[in-house]
């Protein structure tokens, strides 16, 4: 019974760590004189308090699902990817130009060009500091953030000059974008609101992304080098080949999330010189959802629906209950330090409770204890 109990809290400590968020929340909003259960409410409303608003949470859950996907890879092969926001660009970059270039070829092969080669340049920009990380044990938390600057650096550069859409090219004041898609080359709405298909891919790749892990050989070797790469590697599979193949994937899953950001959403890139003024800081929030979801590509869903929504309501709160625009980001920022901290504080329990079963298990009775009393029989 203990044991089930602390299980259950562990699953449930995600959960737990939110409202905690939330509730200091609460507090902020007190002292603003701001009623939180109205605030809340208001929260709440937006997100979820019509068929509109609800279609508004998935499209910004989507892109979420998407980097937690390759997130959950990557932390299962004990690495760790914050490099969400770089491969986002780098895919999107890559998928609109092929939609920019190739404007008479079919709108089906193009959006299927576009998704992937997002999901290759996203790969490429994860793979290279996979192979940093395997074959000159360069810390990839460094090289991911780094890998995001210059990101950041060409598609500024890209989309103020050689990608910049026309219209803007004369003006004095330019806005860095690009020309806007055909009609023909944006994914299908699913319904009359702003939910398109990506949504419908980003959940169909997360039951793809469970088997991968757990029904195949692949995930099994991935899963093996995170859990003990010193006994994988005296078990005959190559480590360094696996951490590069865990954070290409990682990366992969993020550049299609800036693809089908362009072409569900968007249908052009624009950005206001920051990563986040095209991503929205879902490379970043996306590795908050994966460990709200235990690192589990279908718990990933309802927790990438959870921060999505989130995201639409406390725009809607900032509306309804005049709260500062400041205090949404700090919002969103408790709620992240509060899932990530329990995430290392719910990995140290199981580390401590591991230890502690070892001390208490029975000692193995010796071999010729086990013969004599034999041979006494």
């Amino acid at each position: 019974m203990r044991q089930r109990l602390e299980t259950l809290f562990d699953a449930l400590l995600p959960v737990i760590a939110t409202l905690a968020a939330l509730a200091v929340g609460a507090v902020m909003l007190l002292f603003l004189k701001v009623n939180p259960l109205e605030a809340y409410a208001a929260l709440l409303k937006g997100a979820f308090g019509s068929f509109n608003s609800f279609a508004e949470t998935l499209v910004k859950a989507t892109p979420l699902l998407l980097v937690a996907l390759g997130i959950c890879i990557s932390f299962r092969g004990d690495v760790i990817n914050i490099g969400g926001e770089g491969q986002m660009i780098v895919g999107a970059i890559l998928a609109t130009w092929i939609g920019l270039t190739f404007t008479d070829a079919p709108g089906w092969l193009i959006i299927t060009l576009a998704l992937l080669a997002g999901f290759l340049g996203g790969a490429v920009w994860g793979g290279i500091p996979g192979a940093l990380k395997a074959y000159f044990n360069v810390n990839e938390i460094l090289s991911t953030v780094m890998m995001n600057a210059i990101a950041v650096q060409l598609m500024n550069f890209l989309l103020r000059g050689p990608m910049i859409d026309p219209s803007q090219a004369e003006v004095a004041s330019k806005i860095p974008q690009t020309a806007r898609l055909l009609d023909a080359f944006q994914l299908e709405r699913l319904a009359p609101t702003r939910l398109h298909m990506g949504a419908l891919i980003a959940v169909v790749l997360a039951v793809l992304v469970y088997i991968l892990l757990w029904r195949t050989t692949l995930g099994y070797r991935i899963r093996a080098v995170g859990q003990n790469p010193h006994a994988s590697r005296y078990a005959g599979i190559k480590v360094p080949r696996y951490v590069v193949t865990a954070l290409l994937l990682s990366g992969a899953f993020a550049g299609l999330a800036g693809a089908i950001q362009v072409y569900g959403v968007n249908y052009r890139m624009i950005t206001d010189g920051s990563a986040s003024g095209f991503t929205g800081s879902a490379g970043f929030n996306g590795i908050v959802a994966a460990l709200f979801g235990q690192l589990h590509p279908l718990w990933s869903i309802p927790a990438s629906v959870l921060f999505g929504a989130l995201l639409v309501g406390a725009n809607s709160m900032q509306r309804m209950v005049q709260v500062p625009s400041a205090l949404i980001t700090v919002l969103n920022g408790l709620v992240v330090i509060f899932v990530v901290s329990s995430e290392i504080w719910r990995r140290r329990r199981q580390r401590r409770r591991l230890v502690v079963g070892e001390e208490e298990a029975p000692p193995k009775p010796d071999k010729s204890q086990v013969q004599t009393g034999e041979a006494q029989k």
